[in-house]
């Protein structure tokens, strides 16, 4: 891994910044000084982790504040400086980012199990009142992965566990692909290392076989789209590791796994995308089960591209992805990508977006609202957040995310709680179903409801999986 300096930091934020250089310049030394003496397990000087994780974070073009407190992140956990001297020498802003990712201490706690549990709270409450403290987080636990070979096999493999169950989930819901799909490589990598290398492997192979049928789409898409003048750049994708791994590990072959080769195709605007998709089908035929138009129906993380895959040279299938070139940077670095689209008051518009876009903004607040004791607070996230999801339908064709295992009445509640309250049956996939119907992907749902109906059951209770459904339907029996 090449090793990062204050140099190319620097040129990083000159791309984006070149009025704060001069600040981030002096945060970095700063932080340097703070940290002087201290090193790391590698041996190399302390500096060098807060250093690398301002530089993942100029790579997501991040605010001034941000970058600051990626400098200084580990600055009230490791040296003898207060939040109050933070703020003084910077701003509050800083400071707080600064204090929301710092651990709490174990003076407080009175087992370590404790202790991780409240700072794990923390982690993922944090998202309620500033999502850069999550960013920050995530950049940090990324520079920590990918520096894991100096831990004992121990920590290696307690923190790939860590950063699966907890940082690989917050990455995917905040549409932070690219971090995502390094943490997930990278947790493999210590935890089932000979299937890392197995993969590794077959994917290096693959890639070897592939190069030339690629090659020849790159090239003919690229001259169609060119003789159009649409303007557009393509890139060769393949899947991650881990992405492979899972889908070898739910019993599928390789050859099933249709979107291990993609080209990834960026154009202005959403009609153009329209305009390509035909152009692509006009010279390769398409898998008709195979399309998917997330433009018009965004994934719950606000994830958009048009899928689909062809039959394109050699017999293979490739699947080619269709979007704007904003909807590229949403896809690489999720909210995150709104201080490069929106530039100076991107944070109030990535806090904005997560209250009113992202559904698992509101179950997450349900669920810290319901739950006191850290410990139930995690496992119910887990369950219901971070473990397998359904996405099914209402009858306008909006997507609804939910856990594995909900029901029809989760699916009312997460809707509405009066509908939820007067619910009687549901039709899914026009056909008439109890209240408890387990729902499966992709359904389509309508709630018949009867305002002269009993209301919710009290067995309801046992029945759903979502934290809002089970308060509801208590306080309704309460009354």
């Amino acid at each position: 891994m090449k090793e990062i300096t204050l140099k190319d930091l620097l040129d990083n934020i000159r791309l984006y910044n070149e009025k704060d250089v001069d600040i981030v310049e002096k945060t970095y030394h700063y932080a340097e000084l703070l940290h002087e003496g201290q090193y790391r397990q590698s041996g190399e000087p302390y500096i060098s982790h807060p250093l690398n994780v301002a530089y993942i974070l100029s790579e997501m073009h991040a605010d001034t504040d941000t970058i600051c407190a990626g400098l200084l992140h580990d600055t009230l956990e490791d040296t003898e400086i207060t939040k109050e001297v933070i703020a003084d020498d910077f701003n509050r802003e800083v400071a707080n980012l600064v204090d929301g990712v710092t651990k709490i201490s174990k003076l407080n706690f009175s087992t370590k199990n404790d202790q991780n549990m409240a700072n794990t709270r923390k982690i993922i409450t944090s998202l309620t009142s500033d999502v850069r403290i999550i960013i920050i987080k995530l950049a940090d636990r990324l520079h920590n992965m990918r520096t894991l070979e100096f831990k004992s096999e121990f920590k290696q493999k307690e923190n790939a566990m860590e950063t699966m169950d907890i940082f690989v989930p917050l990455a995917y819901y905040l549409g932070a692909y690219r971090i995502r799909l390094e943490l997930e490589d990278l947790s493999l990598q210590y935890l089932y290392p000979d299937k890392y290398k197995k993969i590794e492997d077959i994917k290096f192979k693959i890639e070897e076989d592939s190069k030339a049928c690629l090659d020849e789409m790159l090239t003919t898409i690229n001259n169609i789209l060119t003789s159009k003048n649409i303007s557009h750049e393509i890139k060769v994708r393949m899947k991650n590791i881990y992405g492979i791994y899972k889908r070898l590990n739910e019993g599928n072959k390789i050859s099933d796994i249709h979107d291990l080769l993609s080209l990834k195709i960026m154009v202005n605007d959403i009609a153009t995308c329209y305009q390509t998709l035909g152009l692509v089908h006009q010279e390769y035929h398409p898998v008709d089960d195979m399309f998917k138009d997330y433009i018009c129906n965004p994934k719950t993380n606000m994830y958009r591209s048009l899928y689909t895959t062809v039959f394109g040279p050699e017999d293979r299938l490739v699947q080619t992805q269709i979007r704007t070139f904003d909807m590229d940077k949403v896809a690489s670095f999720g909210l995150s990508a709104y201080w490069d689209i929106q530039k100076g008051n991107a944070r109030d518009i990535m806090q904005e977006e997560l209250k009113n876009k992202y559904q698992f903004f509101k179950s997450l607040v349900e669920i810290n609202k319901v739950f006191a004791d850290n410990q139930e607070f995690v496992n119910q996230v887990k369950t219901e957040l971070f473990s397998d999801k359904i996405y099914v339908y209402t009858t306008k064709g909006d997507v609804v995310e939910l856990p594995k295992g909900a029901t029809a009445i989760d699916f009312a509640y997460k809707i509405h709680s009066d509908i939820g309250n007067t619910m009687v049956s549901a039709i899914v996939n026009d056909k008439m179903v109890d209240p408890d119907y387990i729902l499966n992907n992709k359904d389509r749902v309508r709630i018949i409801t009867d305002i002269m109906s009993y209301g919710p059951r009290e067995e309801w209770i046992d029945k759903v999986q979502t934290t809002k459904a089970k308060r509801k339907i208590k306080e309704f029996n309460k009354k």
